[in-house]
């Protein structure tokens, strides 16, 4: 199995610039991290120590996120947000260009929270041109932008894969932009009351990129009750080739025990 490590979600007792190394380190050569910065511009050397931290570590980036605000404070994302646009059509370009320095390819945008005094309709209409912007900004070093549906934010409008489907499909419809695909997280779809399985169904060969954690709880598979097992098989099965991100909360001491488990039993 082709893991990535995400990195801001893991690991997280390191520094940040510690934690693509522990990943190596833990046998894996591969990480994605949400945006590692305070700022949608951080400056060159900031730039510098984040790329030497991955490519001192002889680990492949396999995916970043734009910057989506304070994560912590609640902020899902920029694409929507109208006082914020401009900030995000300013990150498009800081992206690409960690992206065509380390090889990576895949950039997740999510789409943002609903914002009082806007109406969702002229928030959608927002997106449409900034996902736009994001996929042609992108698509000059091969690159695709990824949508999420997101759960635990209340004001978030994605929620299930339609309803990020929905979004591409507008923005291809309307724009021609067409490196724009679903990140199937699988925890967030079934804490979401999605049905996985029938997604993996439909549209397994057009994922963008698979997420991983175990529900209840966030935590390691195994954890919990989903069959994250049986869900990654079958998208492989219909054409899913990519890599599986492991984006769940577990002490950096426990964090990867689950698969020397796997494979003691297998």
């Amino acid at each position: 199995m082709t893991y990535t490590v995400n990195c801001s979600i893991l690991l997280t007792e390191l520094p940040l610039l510690e934690r693509p190394a522990a990943a190596k380190n833990a046998g894996f050569d591969a990480v994605e991290f949400w945006w590692p910065f305070a700022s949608s511009v951080p400056g060159d050397a900031e730039l510098t120590r984040f790329e030497r931290a991955v490519t001192d570590a002889g680990v492949q980036l396999t995916g970043l996120n734009f910057n989506a605000g304070d994560m912590p404070a609640g902020d899902r994302g920029l694409v929507s947000w109208p006082g914020r646009s401009s900030e995000f059509r300013d990150n498009i370009d800081v992206v690409a260009g960690i992206g065509g320095r380390l090889g990576c390819k895949l950039f997740n945008a999510l789409h943002g929270n609903r914002e009082d005094g806007h109406t969702p309709e002229s928030q959608d209409e927002l997106a449409v041109g900034n996902l736009a912007a994001a996929a042609a900004g992108v698509a000059r070093i091969g690159g695709t932008v990824l949508l999420e549906p997101v759960s635990g934010a209340p004001r978030y409008p994605l929620r299930t894969a339609e309803d990020a489907l929905r979004v591409i499909s507008r923005v291809t419809a309307e724009t021609g932009a067409g490196n724009i695909k679903l990140l199937a997280d699988f925890y967030h779809l079934s804490v979401n009351g999605d049905d996985v399985a029938a997604v993996i169904e439909k549209h397994a060969q057009d994922f963008g990129h698979i997420q991983i954690a175990d529900s209840p709880g966030r935590g390691a598979p195994g954890t919990g009750a989903l069959p994250l097992g049986d869900w990654i098989a079958r998208s492989r099965q219909l054409g899913y080739e990519g890599y599986i991100s492991l984006e769940y909360k577990e002490p950096a001491e426990t964090a990867f025990d689950w698969i020397a488990r796997q494979r003691a039993s297998s």
